[in-house]
């Protein structure tokens, strides 16, 4: 950033290694200027001669800042992101070589695709795949200290054309996404001058901090993101003394840091703070086109921890990367809105009036109920299975929040008709120097999974270190479905041409049906609660408490159906994921437990018996004078005793993952009923013993340096 009197100016380095706004009209002529900004905004195919212009352009703005590479930069089912990097040089035919970028390098590139999770779809014979320029992200210039690269956003398919990434599946989910919407606005007369409904999307962050040290002494952390083993420190967020506190001084500086490299790619972060668990922080970006903002996302997970490096920290995005301590989300501030601007689910003020927002609303309230399960299916993961319901996070469950004044509505509705909206006010905080400040309508439910949240949802149960790609196509694929059926309805009970008194009646009529048939989703009180599980399964809503439970629901004819009528996902296609999602969840915990098996053997144990044996010889050494000491020989023995416990633990757990299952479903059964119940009494006698061993004798970082040396 630029200074000026020393204020940063933003405007210097926002989106400046973006091939967008500015910097496209300086490269591109003007007719293809507009053609190329119709694809990105309206979602319009690009003319294929302007590929050629656009190719062009790139190569000499990417030269501009010193790139000697580009790359077909793209999201493969492994979770993270993709490249393959290729020189701008190619041979002149005379023995020399030119710089060269075309047309049909940019649209489209050739990476292996067999070394790729595909669920089936690619062999190890069948290598070749594809990816595929997407012209509504835009490209950019990833630098390090060493090097440019020109980063352009593509889809990856196979050579059979079915989907490999989970960008081509979004694309389509939000496109069925504005398809269905438009019919709804068409039907009201609101679809003038719209030429499709966009899905927005805000993604907050979480994120641990630890520093270099540490992580390099603790094996489970390097491996597998999350400590396998640690007792809880004395102090732990019991205080609330951490959230929203003062940044630290070193913290700050990778902040700020972090902040200023995603300007440059033009990811709009916005809000930065301290989160509810020591070293846990937080970022948060303003709305976006969901596309850009998914991308968005996969960048800010990946500056997070090159940035953390230069700072000495480690970037810890795993859900728990410690027990007992608050883990880490992604809530998912999800919107639709038109490519007018206009926010489809804005209420404004007399919200029992505003019968379009009312539907749309509505539809998303019965995609939710209807499609319970495979919203908890999509943010189903090992990692996230240590989160949810902790009491933390959202629980299994899936309800939707409305808050005060839109339940009341609701329950207007449910008996024909809504007539008023409560009123918001105003707050008078009792003393004459403070403001007196307008109060929202509703509060905010810090426990329920999907909360509206004024103008949007909230989908807090998606995991930290998840690519958001994936629960917002099923989200987009399930409100799709819900938006096709509201407006289906009412073509049917207001024809062609309806007058506005028979659209009003129509309309209400729907709403009443509906909102009786699926309130039962509908819970504004405490989602951590024993109650809210009982009363959950008397109103007969899906508890899918793990990845186990919760994937079966993308295997069923109901998901398939779903799936393939809005062409989001062939049978084949979804069949793939669900095989790769049980596939990841094994090894992820056959990893972990193999990690853990190392770390009990070649450190835990041996620190045990080290210990063992200086207990051993201080009490020799004190009964041998004729003193006796009780205390240290009943230490001795409870040490002995946890030894043979630990001993028999790691049998336990070796036993365990040695088991080879060929069939997957039996597979991960045995993980979730066998395995993890092993390992976690393996940590616990090791968590035990740590608390009595010395800390010149125990080899691993603990708790109370690892969250506190800030």
């Amino acid at each position: 950033m630029s200074n000026n009197g020393g204020v940063a100016k933003l405007s210097d380095t926002f989106g400046a290694l973006t091939f967008t706004g500015d910097v496209m009209r300086r490269h591109l002529p003007e007719d293809a200027y507009e053609k190329l900004v119709h694809t990105m905004q309206r979602g319009l195919p690009l003319d294929p001669a302007v590929a050629g212009m656009v190719a062009a352009a790139m190569k000499a703005w990417a030269l501009e800042h010193g790139c000697t590479h580009y790359t077909h930069w793209f999201q493969p089912l492994t979770g993270h992101t993709a490249e393959k990097h290729d020189a701008f040089l190619s041979p002149d035919g005379v023995g020399g070589a030119i710089e060269a970028f075309t047309a049909q390098q940019l649209i489209q590139g050739e990476p292996d695709a067999s070394s790729f999770p595909s669920g089936g779809i690619r062999e190890t014979f069948e290598a070749r795949g594809y990816t595929a320029w997407d012209a509504t992200s835009p490209a950019f210039i990833f630098k390090t200290p060493d090097s440019a690269t020109l980063c352009i956003p593509t889809a990856f398919v196979s050579w059979t054309g079915e989907a490999l990434d989970k960008k081509t599946p979004l694309l389509r989910s939000i496109q069925a996404v504005s398809e269905q919407a438009l019919r709804i606005l068409r039907i009201f007369g609101t679809h003038k001058g719209v030429t499709q409904v966009i899905t927005t999307i805000g993604s907050e962050q979480e994120y641990f901090l630890v520093d270099r040290s540490f992580f390099e002494h603790r094996e489970d952390l390097r491996l597998c993101g999350r400590t396998l083993v640690g007792a809880p420190a004395p102090k732990g967020h019991q205080l609330d003394d951490h959230y929203f506190g003062a940044i630290p001084e070193r913290v700050m500086a990778f902040m700020t840091e972090v902040e200023r490299r995603l300007y440059e790619l033009g990811v709009p972060v916005k809000t930065r703070h301290n989160e509810v668990a020591p070293n846990q922080y937080e970022f948060a970006p303003i709305f976006e086109n969901a596309n850009v903002a998914v991308d968005h996302q996969m960048l800010m997970m990946q500056m997070l921890r090159l940035v953390a490096e230069r700072h000495g920290f480690v970037c810890l995005l795993h859900e728990k990367p410690f027990a007992g301590i608050n883990g880490s989300g992604k809530h998912n501030n999800w919107s639709i809105s038109t490519d007018t601007g206009v926010n489809l689910l804005d209420p404004h003020a007399e919200t029992h009036t505003n019968m379009q927002f009312l539907v749309f609303l509505t539809a998303v309230v019965r995609a939710v109920d209807l499609h319970a399960d495979l919203l908890r299916a999509s943010v189903a993961s090992a990692a996230n299975d240590h989160r949810l319901g902790a009491n933390e996070a959202p629980p299994a469950i899936m309800s939707v929040y409305l808050g005060e004044m839109l339940s009341d509505i609701f329950d207007q509705l449910a008996q024909g008709g809504a007539h008023s909206t409560k009123k918001r006010g105003d707050l008078d905080l009792g003393a004459r120097t403070l403001p007196q400040i307008p109060r929202h309508a509703g509060d905010r439910n810090r426990t329920s999974p999907f909360a509206f949240t004024g103008n949007k949802f909230e989908f807090r149960a998606v995991g930290s270190s998840q690519a958001i790609a994936w629960p917002n196509t099923v989200l987009n694929t399930i409100v799709a479905e819900s938006f096709d059926f509201m407006a289906s309805e009412l073509h049917k009970r207001v024809g062609k041409s309806a007058s506005p008194a028979k659209l009003e009646t129509a309309v209400k009529g729907l709403l009443k049906e509906v909102v009786k048939k699926h309130r039962r989703v509908i819970f504004d009180g405490d989602n951590y609660s024993a109650e809210w599980h009982k009363e959950a399964e008397r109103r007969g809503l899906p508890n899918l408490k793990t990845t186990v439970d919760a994937l079966a629901a993308l295997a069923t004819k109901k998901a398939q159906a779903v799936f393939e009528r809005y062409n989001v996902l062939s049978p084949r296609e979804l069949e793939a994921r669900v095989e790769v999602n049980l596939e990841r969840y094994s090894r992820t915990v056959a990893i972990e437990a193999r990690t853990l098996i190392s770390m009990l053997k070649r450190e835990v144990l041996p620190a045990g018996l080290r210990f063992q044996t200086e207990l051993g010889h201080a009490v020799a050494a004190s009964e041998s004078v004729g003193v006796k000491c009780p205390g240290t020989k009943a230490q001795l023995k409870r040490v002995v005793a946890l030894l043979a416990e630990l001993s028999d633990a790691i049998a336990a757990v070796e036993q365990a993952e040695a088991l080879r299952l060929a069939e997957p479903l039996a597979r991960v059964r045995h993980t979730r009923d066998k395995l993890l119940p092993a390992m976690a009494q393996a940590r616990n006698v090791s968590d035990a013993l740590e608390q009595l061993v010395p800390g010149d004798v125990w080899p691993l970082p603990r708790y109370s340096e690892m969250l506190f040396v800030k």
